[in-house]
C-alpha cells in the first residue's frame, strides 16, 4: 500500500507539475507577429538581439526571424542570404564576425536567438528557414541541423515554423510531431495544405484578397496569418475578415489599429469590395444605373452602363470618372453603381474609404436609397447621404438624411457639414452606423451627426427596410451646379479604396 502510494503520489507530482508548466507558459493574446523583430520604430536593426527584445517589451504575439547556414555550418539569423555585402552561405562564421550591425551587435547565432527568446514566455519565436537555393538535401541538412538546435536547447514550446520552401515545411512536420508549420510562398490551396499536415498558411495578404482563402481555410481549421502588412487599411481588412495573425513591420501601428478596429467594437463583416480585380468592378457586387435622365435634380451626366472609361477599377482601387464627351444629349459621361439586389441590408456599420474630385460643378456622392421603397417613393422611404460634396464649396463634406417630414424640398434637411484636410490628395473613410433607433454619421471615425429615431411614424423613420449603397460623380444640377460648371476640371475621378459593411 505504501508503495502505491508513492508512485500515486509520484504520478500525482508529476501531472501536477506538467500542468503549472502550461500555466506558466501564457502567449500574448493578439494577432500582431513582429516582422523580424520589433525594429522599426526605434531604428534597430532587423533580426537583432534588440529587435527581439522590444518585440516581447511590447507584447507581440510573435516575433518573426530568418534562418541561413554558414559556409560552416553555422545558423545565424539574417533575413537577406548577405550580411553587410558577405554571403552568407560562402562565408565562415568567423568571417562574419568581422563586421557588426548599427548598434554594435554581431550576427545572432540560431542558438543566442533561442536562448534569449526562452527568457520569456509571452512572445511566440516564428522561425523562418530560408531555401538555401542549393538543392533540397541542402535545405533538409538546415531544417535537420535547426531541429538539433532546438531539441538541444528544449525549445521546442516557444518555436513556430515557416518557410517558402515546401520540402523544409514538410521536413520539419514529418520529424516534429505537432509542430506548428505554416507556408510562405502563396501558391498552394488550403485544401493542400491541410492534407499535408500544415497548421496554417501565411500568405502576403493579396493572395487572400484575390483568391478568398480566408474562409476556405476557416472551414478547414488552418489559421491565416497574412504578411508584411504595414498600412492601416490593409490591417483593417485583415482584421475585419478575423485572421488570427498579421505580421508587419509596424507592431504599434497594428496594435492601433486593433483598438480602434470595427471588429473591436464586435461588428462583424458581412459584405466588402476590396477592388483587387483590374478592369471593371466586379459584376458580383455591382450594377448601373444607367441614363441621363437628370436624375430628379437636372444633373448634366449621362450615366454609362459597364464601361471602363468612367468605372475602372486599377491597382487596388476603384475610379468612378466624370469625363466630357458627348451621349445621348448629354455633354459629360460619368458611372452610378449600386449595390441593389447584389447586397441589400438592414442595419449595420458602412464604411467607404475615398478621395474626392476637385473642382467646381462635381458632385461626387456615397449614399443608401431604399430597394423595395416601401412607404412609397422619394422622399417617402427615405435617403441616407453618407457623404456628398459640391465642388464649388471646397473641402466640405456634408451627411443628410431624407424623408417625407424632413428634405431639402421643404426646407426641413438633417444634415451637417464639415471641412476636412486634403479630400481631394488623401483618402478619408466616410461611415455611418445604422440602429433601429438612430443613424451616426462619421469621418475618420469621429462622429459629427447623430439623427435619432423620433418613433412617430415612416414620415421622420423610413429606415426600417433594407437598403444598398450608390456611389457616383454627377456633374451639375441643382445643387451641384449652383454655381456653374468649370470645364477645365475633366476628367475628374472619385477614387475608392474599399467598401465594407458590417453587422452585429
Amino acid at each position: 500500500m505504501k508503495q502505491l502510494s508513492i508512485a500515486g503520489l509520484l504520478v500525482l507530482m508529476i501531472s501536477t507539475s506538467g500542468i503549472a508548466q502550461k500555466t506558466i507558459i501564457s502567449w500574448n493574446k493578439n494577432q500582431v507577429i513582429a516582422h523580424r523583430g520589433a525594429w522599426k520604430k526605434n531604428n534597430l536593426p532587423e533580426n537583432s538581439i534588440a529587435s527581439l527584445r522590444q518585440a516581447f517589451k511590447i507584447n507581440c504575439f510573435g516575433s518573426e526571424f530568418d534562418v541561413h547556414m554558414t559556409l560552416d555550418s553555422v545558423l545565424v539569423v539574417n533575413h537577406d542570404p548577405t550580411f553587410l555585402g558577405m554571403p552568407i552561405s560562402k562565408s565562415t562564421y568567423k568571417q562574419l564576425l568581422t563586421k557588426k550591425l548599427s548598434n554594435g551587435e554581431a550576427i545572432p547565432t540560431l542558438e543566442s536567438y533561442l536562448n534569449e527568446g526562452m527568457k520569456q514566455k509571452k512572445t511566440k519565436l516564428i522561425l523562418e528557414l530560408k531555401p538555401q537555393n542549393m538543392g533540397k538535401e541542402r535545405d533538409e541538412f538546415l531544417a535537420e541541423s535547426a531541429l538539433q538546435m532546438i531539441r538541444k536547447l528544449k525549445a521546442e514550446a516557444w518555436v513556430d515554423y515557416i518557410s517558402f520552401g515546401y520540402d523544409i515545411c514538410t521536413y520539419i512536420i514529418a520529424h516534429i510531431p505537432n509542430a506548428k508549420v505554416a507556408y510562405l510562398a502563396g501558391d498552394v490551396a488550403p485544401e493542400k495544405l491541410k492534407a499535408d499536415g500544415f497548421v496554417g498558411s501565411d500568405y502576403h495578404y493579396s493572395v487572400f484578397q484575390k483568391n478568398n482563402w480566408i474562409a476556405s481555410s476557416k472551414k478547414l481549421g488552418l489559421t491565416v496569418n497574412a504578411w508584411t502588412v504595414n498600412t492601416e487599411p490593409e490591417m483593417e481588412w485583415l482584421l475585419a475578415n478575423e485572421v488570427e495573425y498579421i505580421t508587419t513591420n509596424e507592431p504599434e501601428l497594428l496594435f492601433e489599429a486593433i483598438k480602434k478596429s470595427s471588429i473591436a467594437n464586435k461588428w462583424k463583416l458581412k459584405w466588402s469590395d476590396e477592388f483587387n480585380v483590374k478592369g471593371l468592378p466586379n459584376p458580383t457586387n455591382w450594377t448601373y444605373d444607367v441614363g441621363g435622365s437628370g436624375w430628379g435634380n437636372n444633373e448634366k451626366q449621362f450615366y454609362t452602363n459597364a464601361d471602363t472609361l468612367n468605372a475602372n477599377v486599377d491597382k487596388g482601387v476603384l475610379n468612378i470618372t466624370a469625363r466630357k464627351a458627348d451621349k445621348e444629349n448629354k455633354n459629360y459621361t460619368s458611372a452610378r453603381l449600386a449595390t441593389r439586389k447584389k447586397f441589400d441590408w438592414k442595419y449595420g456599420r458602412v464604411e467607404v474609404r475615398a478621395m474626392l474630385p476637385k473642382g467646381r460643378g462635381l458632385w461626387p456622392a456615397i449614399w443608401m436609397l431604399p430597394t423595395d421603397w416601401k412607404y412609397g417613393s422619394w422622399p417617402r422611404s427615405g435617403e441616407i447621404d453618407i457623404m456628398e460634396h459640391v465642388g464649388y464649396d471646397p473641402d466640405t463634406v456634408h451627411g443628410t438624411v431624407h424623408t417625407e417630414a424632413f428634405n431639402h424640398v421643404k426646407g426641413t434637411q438633417v444634415g451637417k457639414a464639415l471641412i476636412i484636410e486634403n479630400p481631394y490628395t488623401e483618402y478619408h473613410v466616410y461611415a455611418i452606423e445604422w440602429f433601429e433607433d438612430h443613424i451616426d454619421f462619421f469621418i475618420d471615425g469621429k462622429t459629427y451627426l447623430t439623427f435619432k429615431n423620433s418613433r412617430k411614424n415612416f414620415s421622420e423613420w423610413p429606415f426600417d427596410q433594407p437598403f444598398h449603397l450608390l456611389l457616383n460623380v454627377a456633374v451639375g444640377g441643382n445643387w451641384g451646379g449652383a454655381k456653374g460648371i468649370d470645364e477645365s476640371v475633366f476628367p475628374a475621378t472619385m477614387k475608392v479604396d474599399y467598401v465594407r459593411i458590417f453587422q452585429k
